[in-house]
């Protein structure tokens, strides 16, 4: 099913003879560590959401501490960008202590908003921390538009979507609603419907609702059935193990869709994904916006930024709930389970500084490499190229036949300048 490209002319306007989007939608970035998010800002986020140490539901992410966010809002705000801060468990009895200090810690910090679901910390938060805009989270399921207006009724600033809404819902959400409107556009999907999830909690006491989950649909299973009080295996040795797992979400093709649909925020899921998976994805996303809004009418998708995002992927991909409800083809089980991908480059460093009369890069490896490998440069500020390495040397010069070390410092020549900051993804051999 196709959803209609319908033009909104509220969002357009004639520019020197040329037809422009004038309401560009924020793209929203995730970070589980500082680092994390100085990479999202520099590759062209406009906003990131992190979570504290308090009231989030990622308890295994870096997580952010007071200090570590006023860092964070004060790196951002250099680039024009802002901060969100998670805190939408859903708060037991015991999860209440501390809310009042902690929200006013987080005000004080600069950051822009609270991502929340539970009506407790929207009280506390207008009472304690006014200045703090409250968006609500998906963790909420938001999925109708009379549901929205409840939510603008109370006085929130902005709703994240399930991540169930179609395409054709959230036209009718913004249609009858004045209200800023935030939807995911990539990263890991649930298999339960959003924020109703308890399969990690049954299975293993560890609460989705409060920052434990296990991801156990994402495990491999094998099936039973009951006969006569024994279980009678319904599988083979040769079979692929059965898992829930949806495929992630990816899209990249439907952005002038959400653009014209006037969304005004578009969400990269993964706090606890890696530098290399926040930069490429973010400067693909920030390459598809800024194209559109600039020349709608002529704007096509490249095959460039498709495979540019593969280049970061290990598990397939599909658009989800946003075309039409999604069919077996969209979900990870039995032999589609089997086939999931491995990216086919590694990251492999980050650059730390470039000498242009000798052409040698310096740079911190995070994965193996060494003489002969191809490898591709890329970052904001360069086109991206490839290159064979050649001699490598560690920081004081002595010749090396691979960099074999995490975090260790390595230079070699390079056939184009590059900057800080940019990174270094190795290709991976085909085996």
């Amino acid at each position: 099913m196709m959803l209609q490209l319908i033009q909104n002319d509220k969002i357009r306007s004639v520019v020197d003879g040329k037809t422009v989007i004038t309401k560009k939608p924020e793209l929203l970035a995730p970070a589980g560590n500082l680092e994390k998010l100085k990479v999202a800002v520099h590759y062209g986020a406009d906003a990131v959401f992190i979570g504290g140490q308090e009231f989030g539901l990622r308890s295994n992410a870096g997580n952010f501490t007071i200090e570590e966010m006023r860092e964070g809002v004060e790196f951002a705000e250099k680039y024009g960008a802002v901060i969100y801060v998670t805190t939408n468990i859903f708060a037991h009895n015991e999860n209440m202590d501390g809310l009042t200090e902690y929200l006013q810690a987080i005000e004080g910090a600069g950051v822009r908003g609270i991502i929340v679901a539970d009506p407790l910390i929207i009280e506390t938060c207008r009472k304690a921390a006014p200045k703090l805009e409250i968006h609500l989270s998906t963790q909420q399921s938001l999925s109708n538009w009379k549901a929205v207006k409840y939510w603008k009724d109370e006085g929130l600033h902005r709703v994240v979507l399930a991540r169930e809404v179609g395409g054709e819902e959230m036209r009718k959400m913004k249609e009858e609603v004045d209200i800023e409107i935030e939807a995911f556009v990539h990263g890991a999907m649930c298999i339960a419907y959003s924020g109703r999830c308890v399969l990690s909690n049954h299975m293993t006491a560890r609460d989705s609702n409060r920052g434990g989950c296990c991801q156990s649909c994402r495990w491999d299973y094998d099936l039973y059935e009951q006969q006569d009080g024994e279980e009678v295996a319904l599988f083979t040795e040769e079979d692929a193990p059965f898992a829930m797992s949806p495929k992630d979400l990816k899209l990249i093709e439907s952005i002038p869709h959400m653009i014209e649909l006037g969304i005004d925020s578009l969400k990269v899921e993964g706090r606890m994904k890696s530098i290399h998976y926040v930069a490429t994805v973010i400067s693909v996303y920030r390459k598809v916006i800024d194209a559109y809004c600039a020349d709608p009418e002529n704007f096509t998708i490249k095959r460039e930024w498709l495979e540019e995002l593969d280049r970061c992927a290990n598990r397939d991909t599909a658009s989800s709930f946003f075309l039409d409800a999604p069919g077996v083809d969209q979900q990870m089980f039995g032999a589609e389970a089997a086939k999931t991908k491995n990216a086919a480059w590694d990251f492999a460093g980050v650059v730390l500084d470039y000498d242009a009369t000798t052409q040698m890069v310096t740079l911190q490896q995070r994965n193996f490499f060494r003489p002969g490998d191809t490898i591709e440069f890329f970052g904001p500020e360069i086109q991206s190229y490839q290159m064979t390495v050649g001699d490598i040397y560690d920081d004081k010069g002595v010749a090396l036949d691979a960099a074999r070390h995490p975090l260790a410092t390595i230079r070699f020549k390079v056939d184009h300048p590059v900057y800080p900051n940019n990174m270094m993804r190795k290709e991976l051999k085909k085996v």
